[in-house]
């Protein structure tokens, strides 16, 4: 199943901002959703930021309000994966790009779709988008997603295989 329909997180697009690769999201997504909360989050932070800045210029960013799913709430996660989860949890069409361990948790757990960030890098190499699945990986870890070396090389192995 193809992955067009999105909902993404403050952690994602903060580190894809800071990396560089944001511009990756619209091509492979044409349809991708920022829930206010994660909207907050990343605009109206204090420091200055490329995805403070960048996000709101963005035409491909759909801003929206986000009903607040009882059975997310319940876990007790931040306010951005709880309206990214909750979105998807009520919009089976999409899915959701998170990286919290216990939001993913929470997504396994009520059967939500999701993807990390370095999902997102794995399918812009398979769409051919980007020539190296280690390199943007890299890049993302430079910005600031914790990522193992050992799923780096792993990514890595899997892109050259193909």
């Amino acid at each position: 199943m193809r992955i067009e329909q999105v909902v993404i997180n403050a952690s994602p697009l903060i580190t894809l901002f800071r990396a560089g690769l944001h511009p990756l999201l619209p091509q492979l997504f044409p349809d991708l959703a920022v829930p206010d909360a994660v909207w907050a989050e990343v605009v109206n932070a204090t420091h200055d930021d490329p995805a403070t800045r960048g996000l709101p210029e963005m035409n491909w960013a759909k801003k929206l309000t986000t009903p607040i799913s009882p059975d997310v709430l319940e876990w007790g996660l931040g306010a951005g994966e709880t309206a990214v989860l909750s979105y998807v949890q009520y919009h089976r069409d999409y899915t959701a790009i998170v990286d919290d361990r216990e939001a993913r948790r929470c997504a396994s757990v009520l059967n939500i779709p999701l993807i990390g960030t370095a999902g997102v890098v794995v399918l812009a190499r398979r769409r051919g988008l980007i020539d190296s699945t280690e390199f943007a990986l890299r890049q993302l870890q430079d910005s600031g997603l914790w990522i193992s070396e050992q799923l780096i090389i792993k990514l890595a192995a899997d892109d050259q295989a193909r």
